[in-house]
């Protein structure tokens, strides 16, 4: 397992590598921002990015959206995934906040997870994100990345993943080391074909070493 040192280490080469690390959901307030979390699940953030201009003006406060009609909703949303469920979701979770919460998006993951479609992940992200609590999300490419570095053991589950990179990472850091590791799933250590022959990680990375000397070119 890497070390806490050189998990770090990994961290700050992936933030040189990207120093605007950070997340591309638009929103202009916290309700707005946890719905499109929500809409983000198994969805591209440009997916998402390029309906909710409409939905949000659409739907202004949780007051709104808690009395809106399941059809209205989704005539807006579905050009995303999931957008039956997410509509199921979003109008529940409305109705919460007005009902439990004065309208008001909670700042702790219990509170938060008491809503409906909000889970650890997307608790963690609206905390992290909006409200710059320190959080540390596990996404997939959160997990990959983690795995490969063998930052976690290979069949750790998400909340073990989660548990570790916050031992092993400084909770100033854990917001941005989440971010970064985001990008180096996208951009660099891609599921199906990561660019091992050019990571500046790759001398930390057994994961990398060993697909190197496996591939027919080495």
């Amino acid at each position: 397992m890497l070390s806490k040192e050189k998990t770090r280490k990994a961290i700050e080469i992936m933030g040189q590598v990207f120093p605007n690390a950070r997340t591309s959901l638009q929103a202009d307030t916290s309700f707005h921002f946890l719905l499109a979390v929500i809409l983000s699940a198994q969805t591209t953030d440009i997916a998402v990015n390029k309906l909710t201009p409409a939905f949000f003006a659409r739907y202004p406060t949780p007051e709104t959206l808690a009395n809106a009609l399941p059809t209205d909703v989704m005539n807006l949303i579905k050009t995303i995934g999931l957008y039956r469920n997410k509509t199921k979701y979003m109008i529940t979770c409305a109705q919460g906040l007005v009902t439990r919460f004065d309208g008001v998006v909670p700042h702790s993951r219990s509170e938060l997870m008491t809503l409906p479609g909000v889970g650890r992940k997307t608790a963690d992200v609206v905390l992290a994100e909006w409200f710059h609590i320190p959080a540390f999300a596990v996404d997939t490419h959160v997990n990959r990345i983690a795995k490969r570095l063998s930052i976690v053991p290979q069949k750790a589950d998400v909340l073990t993943v989660e548990k570790v990179l916050m031992a092993k990472l400084p909770s100033q850091l854990w917001i941005a080391a989440h971010q970064r590791m985001i990008f180096w799933g996208r951009y660099q250590c891609t599921a199906r074909s990561p660019k091992c022959t050019t990571c500046p990680l790759l001398e930390l990375c057994a994961e990398g070493q060993k697909r190197l000397l496996q591939s027919p070119e080495s």
